[in-house]
């Protein structure tokens, strides 16, 4: 919550709240309120009409929101949406989306100075007879233009706040006087209808197109966050008191516009407000003010805007940075950034021609709408202390005004919503090069999100978890040791068999009790583990684990539970065909110390073959392997969908005595019919063998090249032959043996 007692410092101007409401409420009411709406009415019909204001308003309330939130949560600075933007995405998408929003906010000044010249259009007449020659808008929005950016030059932000209160008078008396005119001569205000419309006119989302921009006010005011006193609480009052009177203004003047003429006239009379109104020269006069009054909000924040880009180097031209950041005198007045926006809005004036940017600028501003809401809906998930704001929105109104914003750009104009994001995309490129590729963007943001994500999640699986889903049982392996960085094969099995359809939890151990020393080794340990995995593109969780021996951490770490939000149930050892006895005799202590937890045991004997030429895969089966056989497939069927076995073929040696073979075939038959063996019949070869020693030589004859060869064990045989039974086949290369303490189904 806010701090209501805590002492706000000078910012600035020390502006209050009704400038942020004035500039907001008097950009919200502007030219296309004045020009546009009768055609809006006429085309759409008045029902279409309030459906575009509801519309439009889905977008511009959960932005409004949205502001209202950040802005209680922290001190917006000068640059406003964009200092709100690069402080939550990090400064280079920031500065992305602050470009487009400095760009949006200059050339409105050329399109609201443009508009105001449309209130002189009743003079032309005049105009041509007296000087002889046509009027032409550029006449009045030229000279005009340059006295405002003059005014804005000399005076400051103080002044044209100042010339803010006059507008806003002036724009109330218009709306007065109009709605306290009659209908058009003819026309009576019974014969009304709600679905009246032109026949043949123009389809909703080109009349929600051109009306959109009456609605896109709202945050006028959040670019004077810099000359605020308090910007926490006037920017949440002024933006959503504007926002409100916008919406309620607009629908009382199309109802009003329904009454007062017919369709016809609706559409052929851009002034018919000033047919309608009191006292019609008010009209003009307003919509001079209204158009004078967002031109001049947009002079006073566009500015600012840029001048916040340059102090945070995100202007393309890297020497204008400094120059553009730089401001005069206590209040920092940006002259600098003043002077660019004055060259680029009296440039595009004189153009007359704002067509294809208009259409531009209307993605930008929907991008920037969108980035909003995009924040606040990320903040809640996040759930970061620092993220306290005092006033909060509702997580599926923010998430359902993101989606709205990129939703209505492609139906306003695909083509330009396409223009503007490759636009985008480009100045992300520019900006992060210039930065050295270096990028602080949504890492804090979207690792809250994550992390609670993730958090919800496990919970979630542990809770639905019973213990009994063999048809969805997938490896989830753990694994604990101390050669980590001396071989790399344990590490590549188990980033083959997590990359998909597993998970990999591997731990470094660090023999030793946890004190400051071993803490910061098992850190700086981490930091490499972690840079490894995301070298080699592993979707195995890397970590530490400091203990007094590797039994010890054993039994730390199995009784935690894996990455997947269950329990592990696999967990692999690793010996090399080099290592000393005590290392191997230390593998099967771990095994019959593991077997007591009902975990799947995997144990890799590896040697300098590194997995070959990673083409084939050997599985064999014989009589003791009716608990394993569907791991030792399953495990084989796993590692071929890794793209670096991608060409690898699995072959399945079943051997059994020779006067059960025929037996074993049709059950192993039946098995694949049923789809409880995932194994074509194709890549089965049946070997009757009598006895022991007659399986060891079938083995060795056909599996000696292969790259990886599966064999299965059990405990039993382990307790009996201990080392020996990791050493029989010593005519194979790499050797996973593997044993099951219950056989799965795979469905």
């Amino acid at each position: 919550m806010v701090d209501k007692a805590q002492p706000v410092p000078a910012h600035g101007h020390g502006f209050g709240t009704l400038p942020v409401y004035f500039a907001a409420v008097s950009t919200i009411l502007g030219a296309v309120m004045f020009l546009r709406f009768g055609y809006a009415v006429a085309n759409a019909g008045l029902m279409g009409t309030i459906g575009i204001i509801l519309l439009g308003h889905l977008v511009t309330i959960p932005t409004a929101l949205a502001i209202a939130e950040i802005a209680t949560n922290r001190r917006v600075e000068g640059g406003g949406e964009y200092f709100i933007v690069s402080r939550s995405f990090g400064t280079t998408i920031g500065g992305v989306i602050g470009l487009s929003l400095y760009l949006s906010q200059a050339i409105s000044v050329a399109f609201y100075m443009l508009a105001f010249a449309e209130a002189f259009t009743p003079l032309a007449p005049w105009f041509s007879a007296t000087f002889d020659r046509a009027f032409d808008t550029r006449f009045v929005s030229l000279p005009a233009a340059a006295i405002l950016l003059a005014m804005v030059w000399f005076k400051g932000a103080g002044g044209g706040v100042k010339l803010l209160y006059a507008v806003v008078a002036i724009l109330a008396a218009s709306l007065v006087a109009f709605f306290a005119g009659r209908p058009v001569d003819g026309f009576e205000a019974q014969g009304a209808s709600l679905t009246a419309r032109l026949a043949d006119g123009d389809s909703f989302f080109v009349v929600f197109a051109i009306c959109f921009p009456a609605f896109t006010g709202m945050t006028a005011g959040v670019g004077l966050s810099g000359d605020l006193r308090n910007p926490r609480r006037s920017i949440p009052a002024g933006t959503l008191a504007a926002t409100a009177t916008g919406m309620a203004v607009y629908l009382a003047l199309v109802f009003k516009l329904a009454w007062s003429a017919p369709v016809v006239d609706l559409a052929g009379d851009q002034l018919i407000m000033s047919r309608i109104a009191a006292w019609g020269p008010l009209i003009l006069i307003g919509l001079g003010a209204a158009t004078l009054s967002s031109a001049l909000g947009s002079v006073l924040v566009a500015p600012r805007t840029l001048q916040a880009l340059g102090a945070d180097r995100n202007v393309p031209l890297r020497a204008a940075n400094r120059w553009l950041a730089r401001g005069t005198g206590n209040a920092n007045e940006p002259r600098n950034a003043t002077l660019v926006t004055a060259v680029l809005a009296l440039a595009i004036i004189a153009l007359g021609n704002v067509d294809f940017v208009a259409r531009i600028i209307s993605m930008f501003f929907m991008v920037t709408y969108g980035s909003l809401c995009a924040i606040s809906f990320l903040e809640h998930f996040a759930a970061r202390p620092s993220y306290r704001p005092g006033f909060r929105s509702r997580w599926y109104i923010s998430l359902f005004g993101a989606l709205i914003c990129l939703f209505m750009m492609f139906q306003m104009d695909p083509l330009y919503a396409l223009l503007a994001l490759a636009l985008l995309v480009g100045l992300y490129q520019v900006i992060r090069r210039q930065k050295g590729g270096a990028s602080d963007d949504v890492a804090a943001m979207f690792e809250g999100v994550m992390t609670q994500a993730t958090r919800h999640l496990n919970v979630r699986l542990q809770s639905r978890h019973r213990g009994s889903g063999n048809a969805e049982w997938r490896p989830s392996i753990i694994m604990v040791n101390s050669r980590t960085f001396e071989r790399r094969g344990p590490l590549n099995l188990m980033r083959w068999l997590a990359h998909r359809h597993g998970f990999g939890m591997y731990l470094h151990h660090i023999q030793g009790a946890l004190d400051a020393r071993t803490h910061a080794e098992g850190e700086e340990v981490r930091r490499r583990l972690v840079e490894m995995a995301r070298l080699q593109n592993s979707a195995v969780f890397m970590d530490t684990i400091i203990s007094p021996s590797l039994k010890t951490a054993l039994a730390q770490s199995l009784q935690v539970p894996g990455v997947s939000g269950l329990h592990n149930n696999c967990v692999l050892f690793e010996f090399s065909i080099h290592d000393q006895e005590e290392v191997l005799t230390e593998v099967v202590d771990n095994c019959l110390f593991v077997a007591d937890t009902g975990m799947s045991q995997l144990v890799l004997r590896h040697g300098d073959i590194h997995f070959g030429e990673r083409k084939n895969i050997h599985v064999w089966l014989t009589w003791n392997d009716t608990d394993n056989a569907n791991v030792m497939i399953l495990l084989g069927y796993i590692l071929a969908g890794h793209a670096d076995w991608k060409d690898a073929a699995i072959r399945v040696y079943l051997a059994y005595p020779r006067e059960t073979v025929r037996e074993r075939r049709a059950e192993i038959k039946a098995l694949i019919a049923e789809g409880r063996m995932p194994v074509s019949e194709m890549n089965i070869r049946f070997m009757p063998v009598d006895d022991l020693e007659s399986f060891r030589d079938a083995v060795a004859r056909y599996s000696a090249k292969a790259d990886l060869t599966v064999i299965g064990y059990d405990m039993q045989g382990l307790r009996e032959r201990r080392e020996d039974l990791f050493r029989k086949h010593p005519a194979l290369g790499d050797v996973l043996f593997v044993h099951a303490p219950k056989g799965i189904n795979i469905r």
